[in-house]
């Protein structure tokens, strides 16, 4: 558990120079421990494997990853047919270096894959197995990141899209982070990264997530289920049962062993249409006014949309603007006088706002 304290540095230094991307860094640690993969949808250039590709550097992990096309052959993914094993009459694979020894993987455009590809990756994705001919072999892949420019139309890919359990829909930089958007995307050009916080760290605090006790929240949970569903809005029972892993994921996090009514904010990544995640977020409006995580506060953020839910971005914000004698000292005061009244305020960011206007006075 004492591994938590890193996560916070590791997000930091993953985003660093890229704007608006702390949700998808967030997002990969929270599915690293669940044991889940994750699905980004959003236009070319955004910096969706520029932000994978670091953070597999700071989890120092075993990576892959690959462009999918129409004519991408099998081989190039998987490996190709061991020509010696061949001849004595086995068809067997190498897979060194390839996606089946991976243990973090990026697949662009993952949609494009063969049928014959897609179902090897199954294999993959959901047991954790590869099988090719005479090759049987155990996969330690921690994390699969698939990314597409959209959701596939074909209900035949279906099934295979439904193994990424987490969505995340992702936009350009709006206009007014322009500058910002320039400044850091030419510093990222030269940024260098090292591990913070490991694989192997990440898989200890996966071996605690049996022990989240998850009593308290399954009323609840199951309440918010009905909600949805009497909206219209139907999750198959595979995500419903899965949700429970990322809330349980969140509650560990935060630092607890108990899932508490706060934790339920990974229920919006789970809706798997941008569509849904848009009308599920003011459908569960009033389940999602406690959401709140000391560590992954940007995804729980989008997702509640709640004053509750950027307290700890604000208390960041606030910090780092006292250190560093930030220049965005008013426009920080301006968004927490906006969320929050002399009543609602918590202590902790009261105290912040209070240093803050002496800063300035």
């Amino acid at each position: 558990m004492e591994n938590i304290t890193k996560i916070r540095e590791c997000i930091k230094v993953a985003t660093q120079d890229f704007i608006g991307r702390q949700q998808l860094a967030e997002l990969i640690i929270l599915a690293a421990i669940a044991k889940e993969h994750l699905l980004v949808i959003g236009p070319p250039g955004t910096a969706k494997s520029a932000v994978v590709r670091r953070m597999a550097r700071i989890m120092d992990g075993n990576y892959f990853e690959y462009l999918l096309g129409r004519f991408t052959e099998p081989s190039e993914l998987f490996g190709t047919v061991n020509l010696k094993k061949l001849r004595e009459g086995r068809v067997e694979t190498d897979t060194q270096g390839m996606l089946p020894e991976a243990e973090i993987a990026f697949l662009d455009e993952v949609f494009l894959g063969s049928t014959a590809i897609l179902n090897t990756l199954l294999g993959i994705l959901n047991e954790r197995k590869f099988r090719r001919g005479h090759t049987q072999i155990d996969c330690p892949l921690k994390i699969c990141i698939g990314a597409s420019n959209s959701l596939p139309e074909d209900e035949g890919l279906a099934a295979f899209a439904d193994r990424f359990l987490i969505r995340l829909f992702i936009e350009p930089i709006a206009d007014s982070f322009i500058e910002d958007l320039l400044v850091g995307g030419w510093q990222a050009e030269f940024t260098h990264v090292d591990s913070v916080l490991s694989l192997n760290e990440l898989s200890e605090m996966s071996e605690h997530l049996k022990n989240v006790k998850l009593d308290h929240i399954i009323p609840f949970f199951a309440d918010a289920i009905r909600l949805l569903r009497q909206s219209g809005i139907v999750l198959t029972d595979r995500r419903v049962v899965k949700t429970l892993k990322l809330i349980a994921a969140a509650a560990l996090v935060n630092g607890r062993l108990e899932a508490q009514k706060q934790d339920i904010w990974p229920l919006f990544y789970v809706l798997p249409t941008k569509d849904m995640q848009q009308r599920g977020q003011e459908i569960l409006k009033e389940f999602f006014t406690l959401s709140n995580n000391s560590q992954l506060f940007y995804a729980t953020e989008l997702a509640s949309q709640q004053p509750n839910g950027r307290l700890q971005r604000l208390v960041e914000l606030a910090k780092r603007c006292l250190n560093q004698g930030d220049i965005q000292v008013e426009s920080v005061l301006r968004e927490i006088d906006a969320n929050y009244t002399t009543e609602t305020i918590p202590d902790e960011l009261n105290q912040l706002r209070t240093q803050l206007i002496k800063l300035i006075a």
